[in-house]
């Protein structure tokens, strides 16, 4: 270990030089041209003329520069603390890393759409090669612990500010994001965007976002809802991507209804597109279509209401029986139930069975709501700018996903959802101290299933038409999957793993035969480094991770006082304090 030391602390100087000269690199490449014709990426052509994607290889080598030269200059004059809060060390390890991997998907990327290797220009060839000399430099220097920014006091206002231009960039990014039509240039600046997050996760940024966050919650809770309403202003009235975020929207309001079920209680549901399915197709037979069956159209807010209804007497229905097995044997049967329910639907087509969902033709010509005298079907200048129809449905859901939030957060943080999480985590554990194991799992799939009816109600007038093929098995295991992408129990992680997966067929249709391929990539990555998901929830985090007590330990000896005893009982925490 000395000897390593050693070899560190005489390679340690020449390594930094080393890792400056190919960030400075990368920064050059970024004013040469990437590729020989317009047509890759977002038109890498020009000389001295860097476009935003080159733009952005050019922050990541700033970034890796800036951290090597300001490092040595940190160990040498800033305390013991500072230098534990602030490690520059591991950002520039991880800013070069960073800049490789983003340098290669873009060479990559800007390949394959020109068709080879030979149609790239000098300043991707220059790119890759200095990113590569910075990162394998800095693999020669002394890392040391991980930044403790998060511990860093500091005002209100500043912590407030931080949120505030956090979730601005987080607009300008999902804005400019939606906008690009290239895959390869939607490519490289998602993996820009995963990249710059795991860059500020390094560098501690991150921890301290979180924990200003945890302090101003309620800001947090203000300035994203603002955010996500002035987002259709970022758009020019294109109905096209907001049509992607009403879907993103539908999906996340779904998922939150089985985040109850799968994240808090810990039951997996393989059927759960059943009750979105009955949410839709309750609120199509209420329309006033001209197909719709029932011939009862009441207000679209009653409407919504007995569509969670009727989604939550499902849940009671297929919960009682099926409730009393768990594991392998209740996912078994929740498909099972998600087909019956397709099947169902098929034959209520008036010769199989009564005529209620005009079997496979479904529902069509679903007309769009009127509410207080507000067409959702119509265009609406706003600020200068053309609202459209998808828009306007955007607006409705994002005060449905608010109620959504608010009934999910209450929930957790109630007796209720503690029974759902000691059940979660050991069934027998909570029955024998008390909790009534059955009755909080029936709970929990009612409660679920009536949220997910209510976002089925209106998706129905979103999609205009209801067909029981929407329903699938697939679009079940989809749900699941985003819950475990984003963190089961948590808000944030539905809302992130929602985006992720609706976000991507939409902009890489190309790769639509190989779809489930990189889906199932992407979940094996998940599993193998981040297995508590992108947002997880403290306590499946520690779950995850055997060496938190130790790290915990080691915060209590080098870290500010009481970092160990985070959350401990007053008792606890004062012995020791102590």
């Amino acid at each position: 270990m000395s000897a390593l030391n050693d070899f560190l602390s005489r390679w340690s100087g020449p390594a930094r030089w080393v890792g400056v000269v190919g960030a400075v690199l990368v920064m050059v490449a970024a004013f040469l041209p990437w590729a020989y014709l317009p047509a890759a990426l977002d038109d890498v052509t020009y000389y001295g003329e860097p476009s935003v994607l080159q733009w952005l290889g050019f922050a990541l080598g700033l970034v890796t520069a800036a951290c090597l030269l300001v490092s040595p200059l940190l160990a040498a004059k800033a305390s013991p603390r500072a230098r534990r809060i602030l490690n520059l060390n591991r950002g520039a390890a991880a800013a070069a890393t960073a800049s490789l991997v983003y340098q290669g998907v873009a060479a990559v990327a800007a390949a394959l759409e020109l068709g080879g290797l030979v149609a790239l220009e000098p300043g991707a060839w220059l790119g890759v090669a200095g990113a590569a000399v910075a990162a394998l430099a800095t693999r020669g220097l002394h890392l040391g612990s991980d930044p403790r920014l998060r511990y860093l006091k500091t005002p209100a206002w500043a912590q407030i500010l931080g949120i505030v231009v956090v979730l601005a960039l987080v607009l300008v990014a999902a804005a400019y994001g939606l906008g690009l039509e290239d895959p390869g240039a939607f490519v490289a600046f998602g993996t820009f965007c995963g990249l710059a997050a795991w860059v500020m996760v390094r560098l501690g940024i991150m921890g301290w976002i979180s924990a200003a966050a945890t302090a101003n919650r309620s800001s947090l809770v203000l300035a994203s809802f603002v955010v996500a309403f002035v987002f259709p202003f970022t758009q020019n009235g294109s109905d096209a991507n907001m049509s992607i975020a009403a879907g993103v929207l539908i999906f996340a309001a779904t998922a939150m209804g089985l985040n109850i079920v799968v994240g808090l209680a810990g039951l997996l549901d393989l059927g759960y597109i059943a009750f979105l399915g009955a949410g839709a197709f309750t609120a199509a037979t209420l329309s006033q279509s001209a197909f719709a069956t029932i011939g009862w159209s009441p207000p679209f807010p009653v409407v919504m209401l007995i569509a969670g209804c009727v989604s939550a007497i499902l849940g009671l229905i297929i919960g009682s029986p099926t409730l009393r097995v768990s594991g392998d044997y209740l996912a078994i049967v929740t498909l099972a139930f998600g087909e019956i329910f397709r099947i169902t639907m098929n034959n209520l087509d008036g010769s199989d069975g009564p005529n209620i969902t005009r079997g496979s033709n479904g529902i069509p010509a679903i007309p769009n709501l009127n509410l207080f005298g507000f067409d959702f079907g119509e265009s609406h200048t706003i600020l200068g700018v053309d609202i459209g129809r998808f828009a306007n449905y955007y607006w409705l859901l994002l005060l449905v996903m608010a109620l959504i939030i608010l009934v999910f957060v209450n929930l957790n943080k109630s007796r209720i959802g503690r029974g759902w999480v000691a059940i979660r985590e050991d069934e027998r554990a909570a029955e024998a101290m008390g909790v009534n194991v059955f009755g909080l799992k029936l709970l929990a799939f009612a409660g679920g299933a009536f949220l997910a009816g209510v976002a089925g109600s209106v998706k129905a007038h979103v999609d205009v038409s209801v067909t029981p093929d929407q329903y699938i098995f697939m679009e079940s295991a989809f749900l699941v999957a985003g819950i475990v992408l984003g963190g089961m129990g948590t808000v944030g992680g539905v809302l992130v793993g929602a985006a992720i997966l609706k976000l991507l067929p939409e902009k890489l249709r190309f790769f639509e035969d190989y779809r489930l391929l990189l889906f199932g990539l992407l979940l094996i990555i998940m599993m193998r480094f981040r297995p508590e998901g992108l947002l997880p929830d403290q306590r499946r985090q520690l779950e995850f991770h055997a060496d938190d007590e130790e790290l915990a330990e080691e915060a209590d000896a080098d870290g500010p006082p009481g970092l160990a005893t985070a959350g401990a009982p007053p008792s606890v925490a004062k012995e020791a304090r102590a």
